[in-house]
């Protein structure tokens, strides 16, 4: 692997300071109840309704959320209950600067665009660790498991090592309690889905030493495509040892099973965006084989969080995680329409026969050392690491003939054409990083320094194909933030950041690709105000990516590293506990995507496809605190996304849409009841095109009925 575990390992524990000590440090007043025993502090623990305090995302210290010098956003497990959000890009709906859900509702796979960026497989982090994906070798995380979901916007390989450009979403597990939890819910939806769930938790001794989770979901049923059902459950431990206020270790687990139909996707511009001449595909079209459709998933995780307090300057830690994933999937898939064009009586769309199967094993390592001290009138938080990544993926990818289908009459049970592997590649990753940043505090002045070097080796074998590379490239990354924090609340702030994010690949004479690069300039307000519990983060910023792969005008099926897309915009995020029982989300996204070097100069100044430029969105709740109806509550919110292109061509139009969502729920005692309907109006339009052959409708409405009981 590169590096030797032995070699890494700091044989260390710690445990964060406490909350008194941070906010004497910091100058910022939180509450109390925000800091829950036994979840690593409130950074990592329960969001106080809507309002997030702290955060380790941006930082990887416990830090408030107003001192990092980029846009963080953090949706808690409130909000994601008063939503009943069922997967991890549902839940990015509502948050400034990302673009969620762009193809569609995926049984299998989360979505989500970064400030114009795909992050949906270098983006993806569990616990502060990488859970790097590529090919179809990636994980999936049911929300249910988490604690909290957070979004840092814009680059941050100076913390985190290769990690796409647009930002990153690190997802944040539920983690022991000393106090007693038991859990358990039910639940259906319109499309005869059904679920069951338990949570439960505690203290294993009186000395509250031993504290445990264990958090389990099974789900089953059918999905809005005709045909389409799934099988799916999840289980995850976790235990924690605390010898005393200075140590603790806790081991998060988790095991995942899915055995599910595809659903809808890959459908034709002509047909869906615009009518072709039968009309419009219906939203719950089956494309594939009901006799031989298949995706089968295993998943495993485990690993730890390991801290000591040497003393009362510094701080170790060591996190560690190894996760495996196994999943095989099989079925054709359209690509048009048979001849090129909607021709009757049938209509025929042309089918693509496809299957694969994907292992990988991957491992992460961080260790650190943070040092608060003072050097005269300036106080540090000095933060040294060492990081390592190990990546392996074992895929084998064939295709083939696949038989035509209608769209208006679609007839099943058709013998598919063979399917020919046209790649056997085994691929390993090693990524060894050190960073260092330094958070310096000077009266309201915060300073963040961070800097970065990364060597990354890549080695790819195929048996069949053309994927026979090897690579090895050092990178440098940094950030550099300054902030000033008023009395009255308000945090502005300026940030200047370098990145990279590895590439895999080669171009046609086997040149393995160098990593994508990018530079970015961020400024922002962050405003807490001192007379309500709200969080308002404005920011504006300039992203270049560079290096990015576009097509080789010499040689088909080929590409080079000649593209460079530019990203300037503005995102506005507001979240408020407006009351004891109101609560308030709010954002809006204005983006200026334009592609400035590629190999065709015609696409030069263009926008790209898929990503809209305006996105907005807003949720408003309540529940009443007295009186005959305590204990009722309301939630209703409305998400727009503008028009986006479905070519970079931009001849494609692909138009913007409204959907508004509802809650109603009724909580007394320890029981609860609770009905959230999504795109309440049933508007049927399209999320995005990522060409002229790969259209998808956004999910239709959806009721979904959830019973809860606590002891």
């Amino acid at each position: 692997m590169g590096v030797s575990l032995a070699s890494l390992a700091m044989m260390v524990a710690s445990t964060e300071p406490s909350e008194a000590q941070t906010q004497s440090a910091s100058g910022e007043i939180t509450l109390e109840t925000v800091t829950v025993e036994g979840q690593g502090g409130s950074a990592t623990g329960p969001v106080n309704g809507y309002v997030p305090n702290r955060t380790t995302t941006g930082s990887k210290t416990d830090t408030p959320i107003e001192n990092i010098p980029q846009s963080v956003s953090v949706i808690g497990r409130e909000e994601l209950e008063d939503r009943q959000v069922q997967k991890v890009d549902e839940a990015l709906r509502y948050t400034a600067g990302v673009f969620a859900q762009p193809y569609g509702l995926d049984s299998d796979t989360d979505w989500f665009f970064i400030r114009g960026f795909d992050a949906g497989q270098t983006g993806v982090f569990l616990n502060n660790l990488p859970l790097y994906q590529y090919g179809f070798g990636g994980f999936y995380i049911d929300p249910f498991v988490l604690e909290r979901i957070e979004v840092l916007k814009g680059p941050s390989a100076a913390l985190y090592g290769g990690s796409s450009i647009g930002g990153i979403v690190n997802l944040i597990s539920k983690r022991p309690t000393t106090e007693p939890l038991r859990y358990v819910e039910t639940g259906v939806n319109s499309w005869g889905n059904s679920y069951a769930a338990f949570d439960f938790g505690g203290a294993l001794d009186k000395d509250k030493v031993w504290s445990y989770r264990l958090t389990g979901k099974m789900s089953g049923g059918g999905w809005e495509t005709d045909k389409a059902d799934d099988f799916r459950g999840v289980i995850a431990p976790a235990l924690t040892f605390r010898p005393d206020a200075g140590t603790e270790l806790t081991v998060l687990a988790s095991y995942q099973h899915m055995d599910l139909m595809h659903t809808g996707g890959f459908l034709p511009y002509v047909g869906t965006v615009v009518p072709a001449p039968f009309g419009r595909i219906s939203r719950r079209f089956y494309y594939s084989e009901p006799d031989i459709d298949l995706y089968r998933r295993e998943q495993a995780m485990i690993g730890y969080e390991f801290e000591h307090a040497v003393n009362d300057v510094w701080t170790l830690r060591q996190n560690f995680r190894y996760a495996h994933t196994d999943s095989k999937e099989r079925g054709p898939y359209p690509f048009g329409y048979l001849g090129g064009a909607p021709l009757g009586p049938d209509f025929l769309l042309f089918r693509v026969g496809f299957n694969h199967h994907t292992v990988v094993n991957t491992l992460s390592l961080d260790n650190q050392a943070e040092a608060k001290f003072g050097t005269g009138p300036l106080a540090h938080t000095l933060l040294l690491g060492l990081d390592y990544k190990y990546y392996n993926i074992d895929q084998i990818q064939a295709s083939g003939g696949g038989t035509p289908i209608s769209p208006v009459n679609p007839i099943y049970g058709v013998p598919q054409g063979p399917t020919i592997p046209y790649l056997d590649q085994d691929l390993t990753m090693n990524q060894v990083g050190f960073y260092a940043q330094d958070q310096i505090r000077y009266g309201g002045w915060i300073a963040t320094l961070n800097g970065r070097y990364d060597h990354v080796s890549t080695k790819s074998t195929d048996k069949v194909g053309a994927a026979n590379f090897s690579d090895e490239a050092g990178e440098f990354s940094g950030r550099l933030g300054l902030g000033y924090e008023f009395t009255n609340g308000m945090t502005p702030y300026v940030a200047v950041s370098r990145t990279f994010n590895p590439v895999i690949g080669s171009d046609f004479f086997g040149q393995s690709f160098a990593p994508e690069t990018g530079q970015q300039v961020e400024v922002g307000l962050k405003y807490k105000p001192m007379f309500a519990d709200a969080l308002i983060t404005a920011s504006l910023f300039d992203l270049t990516r560079q290096n990015v792969n576009t097509t080789d005008p010499e040689h088909s099926f080929f590409e080079v590293q000649l593209g460079e897309v530019r990203s300037r915009g503005f995102e506005l995020e507001a979240q408020a506990n407006i009351t004891a029982g109101l609560k308030a989300i709010a954002a809006f996204t204005a983006y200026d995507i334009e592609i400035t070097e590629d190999t065709n100069p015609l696409l030069i100044g263009n926008r790209p496809n898929v990503v809209p430029e305006i996105l907005a969105s807003g949720w408003l709740d309540y529940t009443v605190q007295d009186g005959s109806f305590k204990g009722l509550g309301f939630g209703a919110g409305v998400r727009y996304v503008g028009f986006s292109y479905a070519d970079n061509e931009n001849t494609l139009k692909v138009p913007a849409a409204t959907v508004f969502d509802a809650g109603i729920r009724y909580t007394r005692d320890n029981f609860a009841v609770a009905l959230n309907v999504n795109n309440l109006f049933d508007n049927e339009y399209v999320s995005s095109c990522d060409t002229q052959y790969t259209c998808n409708y956004g999910a239709g409405r959806v009721a979904t009925l959830k019973a809860s009981y606590k002891w």
